[in-house]
């Protein structure tokens, strides 16, 4: 069942037998019904459609589960600081600065020597703050917590453009200071 064009073809080498046969077979079974029919238009469109859905659900699944993570996350630093903060009251204001602003909270000399040492923290709760111990400082900010206060924490590196800095550094302000 050879056509002309394709017995030339074989005769000039440019195909194969096997490939010319191949070709017979496609055509015989596309003539008799048994290939698989071309999709139409619409199965193409219905299709395109069902991926960008699947794509816009994914996305969407994606930022669900990342604002569910930072509840998480959120919920596990106010539920450390609910457990492990210590009721300290005095009559001594502590002073710090916690977002441009001073804030005070009233400790006393025990906990304000502790402070200015390092051995404990001052993490924002809410709209309040509570005093914890050193040890959980960086499992909240692991946490994306806020920790106002952390004089055990190493100095952040200066910056080239401080040469100031460099000058007043020679005259150490004491750490226990009181405003």
């Amino acid at each position: 069942m050879r056509n002309l064009l394709q017995d030339q073809l074989l005769k000039a080498g440019l195909v194969k037998k096997q490939q010319v046969d191949a070709t017979v077979r496609a055509q015989n079974r596309q003539r008799d019904g048994k290939a698989p029919a071309p999709p139409a238009a619409e199965q193409v469109d219905a299709k395109k459609l069902l991926a960008e859905r699947a794509e816009r659900d994914r996305a969407l699944a994606a930022e669900r589960n990342a604002l569910l993570r930072a509840k998480e996350l959120q919920a596990q630093v106010r539920q450390l600081i609910e457990n492990h903060k210590l009721s300290i009251r005095g009559e001594i204001d502590y002073r710090f600065t916690d977002a441009g602003k001073i804030k005070s909270i009233p400790v006393n000399d025990a906990a304000r020597a502790q402070l200015a040492k390092g051995t404990l923290v001052i993490a924002r709760h809410d709209d309040s703050y509570a005093i914890l111990p050193r040890a959980f400082a960086d499992q909240i900010r692991e946490r994306g917590g806020i920790i106002a206060l952390d004089h055990g924490q190493p100095a952040a590196p200066a910056s080239p453009a401080a040469a100031d800095d460099d000058y007043y550094a020679r005259f150490q302000v004491p750490d226990d200071l009181i405003w």
